[in-house]
């Protein structure tokens, strides 16, 4: 019994104080939320082959400063670009596209990463209430360079 409470006592207190988890929402979420407390959207665009973006989710948005600006000026929103599931947005449904066999992109990955004719990952793609895009970005943040961005925008 020892023992374990020493264990337990040991776990809690080498856990960071600051300790706090990003929110991320889903399309329908923040558009339900939006309504009743108006917040520009963060919308991250990637895939689960991306090296950039698994960067991105282990390093900029770890950063304690960047989950807190996210979570009270944001609602911060995580999109698979090759998600399979229709999702339901600003009136419309966006499906899934194939391109050929095993492959393909989301239509509303499509509509928030495309840049110049291209989509690249990682994407980050800020709307505001209206969903209007007030930013868009091809390329691996800093968590530094992130800070910038979103106290300009919030």
């Amino acid at each position: 019994m020892k023992k374990s409470l020493y264990i337990l006592f040991i776990f809690f207190w080498t856990m960071p104080s600051g300790f706090a988890q990003l929110k991320t929402h889903t399309f329908e979420e923040a558009e339900k939320l939006s309504k009743e407390n108006p917040k520009p959207f963060v919308i991250f665009i990637n895939t689960s082959w991306c090296n950039y973006c698994k960067m991105m989710e282990n390093s900029t948005f770890k950063n304690p400063e960047i989950i807190s600006l996210l979570n009270s000026d944001f609602y911060f929103i995580s999109l698979d670009a090759e998600s399979k599931s229709d999702i339901h947005f600003n009136n419309h449904t966006f499906k899934f596209q194939p391109k050929g066999q095993n492959t393909g992109i989301h239509e509303l990955a499509t509509q928030l990463a495309t840049i110049d004719s291209q989509v690249v990952y990682p994407t980050l793609t800020v709307l505001q209430s209206d969903f209007s895009i007030v930013f868009q970005k091809h390329s691996f943040l800093k968590a530094k360079e992130l800070i910038i961005i979103l106290e300009k925008l919030k």
